[in-house]
């Protein structure tokens, strides 16, 4: 079976060019402000409808893969998220371009972007039957208590100000509710207009958060040129993947540990890739020796994001193919893409349909290698977008991301939206409040909404039912554990630069 299943795609040259080409053009629609890979599988999905299973599932699965890396290049050279799931390679990744490491950081996501999607492979093909058994028993209780572990490590994203940053992020949980409630139907907050009634896109509110305040930023370097950074892109002292091995083996830890991560959030349907890297970066800021030096632009933060990123593929693929139940956006595009093909997924899969199944592997496994070399043999191409002159570039980005907004739904009110929430985001840094925990609320918020009222709905009982879901107890209590952590590890940074303070006064 297994070899049948390879032959599928390495005796079908059509097959290897296609796994080739979508992996190219999902990497350009990821590298695109605007563009996402969910959009680069649903504009390509009619294509396949005429072509065999095989070629149908490489062209598509290629889509998927460069899209979720492809984000990581706007994400650090322009600090515009290419895609959700790129938004916290942001973090460390665009300081990292500031100071003349685009390279690196470029390297380092390209890299580990390959490395965590070979990890998810690892565990799709062993541990797919146990940890789909696992996730299977997750219900209302266990994504309400993951739901407020995640709200809570914007305390530790939030960094010194956890009263800023937990504010932030309420803003963003606040925009999350307008709309129809996917709880019960009631339409909240439509101020009359038959659009509102949808609520406002997550792609459109997170590139209009990240964009709209870069291209102020550079507006307001062109009219004061005194303030204009010179940016040192290094073009020509590329070596390698763009960091030594030294380095590499210093984030080992981390890579396992963001991988880990990555995979098994992304069994858990409906929670993404978006909060895996988010739970990847706060987990081992948490663990971090020096975690003040987060988000100032260090290797470790791009490795915990990018890793856990594609990791996530993989583990979004087991509950897919093994229970039919798709774990974001871009599986359940992927879960109808099988279906039109008269494949069954669910757990008779691998007796139906094993041939393919083991073909999905091959496919997945050749598409993060083509992304790899594609990735790396562009980046010369993509440092030297930081010599371009802003002034020009960034009008063309924001028209690409307006674009991009209106791709969404097709809509006139998305670009409106885009707008709207840059003109919040510019706003809200004036105010010096963080925009990572907006981003993070905005995106966790429905998520817990949903399951705090169908937990609710369920507690006959008292809070006493609670105590029927162990494994929701199990992760309050880390939930508790992690603020305590948070609380804590501000107080020693606070110690010091206290003590670095005295000790400049003395001298």
């Amino acid at each position: 079976m297994l070899m049948e299943g390879f032959s599928m795609v390495l005796s079908d040259p059509l097959s290897v060019v296609l796994v080739a080409v979508g992996t190219l053009i999902g990497t350009i629609f990821g590298a695109i402000p605007g563009l996402t890979a969910t959009m680069a599988v649903t504009i390509c999905l009619p294509m396949t409808f005429a072509m065999s299973d095989s070629r149908a599932i490489a062209l598509l699965m290629a889509l998927y893969i460069g899209g979720i890396s492809g984000g990581l290049v706007s994400s650090i050279l322009l600090n515009i998220p290419g895609t959700p799931a790129s938004m916290v390679t942001a973090f460390d990744g665009a300081p990292m371009a500031r100071k003349g490491e685009g390279a690196k950081a470029l390297g380092t996501g390209i890299f580990f972007s390959f490395l965590g999607t070979i990890f998810g492979l690892i565990a799709l093909i062993i541990i797919a039957p146990y940890l789909a058994a696992v996730a299977i028993k997750f219900g209302a209780f266990e994504y309400c208590a993951l739901s407020i572990f995640s709200l809570s490590l914007v305390i530790s994203l939030a960094g010194k100000d956890m009263v800023k940053g937990l504010a932030a992020a309420l803003l963003g949980v606040m925009f999350s509710t307008f709309g129809i409630s996917t709880f019960d139907s009631i339409v909240r907050y439509d101020f009359g207009s038959v659009n509102m009634q949808s609520g406002f896109q997550q792609l459109v509110v997170l590139i209009g958060l990240y964009a709209i305040p870069e291209v102020v930023g550079v507006a307001q370097k062109v009219v004061k040129p005194k303030v204009i950074m010179q940016q040192n892109t290094t073009v020509d002292k590329i070596h390698g993947l763009g960091f030594t091995w030294q380095e590499f083996k210093s984030q080992i830890g981390n890579f396992f540990i963001a991988a880990a991560i990555g995979t098994g959030i992304g069994i858990l349907p409906g929670i993404g890739g978006g909060t895996a890297g988010i739970m990847s970066y706060t987990t081992i800021k948490n663990r971090s020796k020096t975690p003040e030096k987060f988000g100032t632009g260090i290797m470790d933060g791009v490795v915990a994001s990018e890793t856990a990123n594609n990791a996530a593929i993989g583990g979004a693929m087991i509950p897919l193919l093994t229970l039919g139940i798709p774990g974001d956006g871009i599986t359940a595009i992927l879960l109808g893409s099988l279906i039109i093909h008269g494949i069954a997924p669910g757990p008779l899969i691998f007796e139906k349909s094993g041939a393919l199944m083991y073909s999905i592997y091959l496919i997945i496994g050749l598409s993060s290698l083509f992304m790899m070399i594609f990735m790396l043999f562009g980046i010369k191409g993509f440092v030297k977008i930081l010599s371009a002159p802003q002034g020009l570039l960034m009008p063309i980005i924001l028209c690409m991301c307006c674009v991009g907004a209106f791709g969404c739904s097709n809509r006139m009110f998305d670009v409106w939206c885009l707008l709207i929430f840059g003109l919040i985001a510019v706003v809200i840094r004036a105010m010096e409040l963080p925009i990572m925990p907006v981003a993070i609320g905005f995106i966790l918020g429905p998520i817990f909404e949903k399951n705090l009222r169908r937990a609710e709905s369920f507690m006959t009982s008292g809070p006493a039912e609670l105590l029927h879901h162990p494994i929701a107890l199990v992760i309050l209590v880390i939930t508790v554990v992690m603020i305590i952590f948070s609380l804590r590890s501000n107080k020693r940074a606070a110690e010091r630069e206290a003590a670095a303070a005295a000790a400049e006064e003395q001298e």
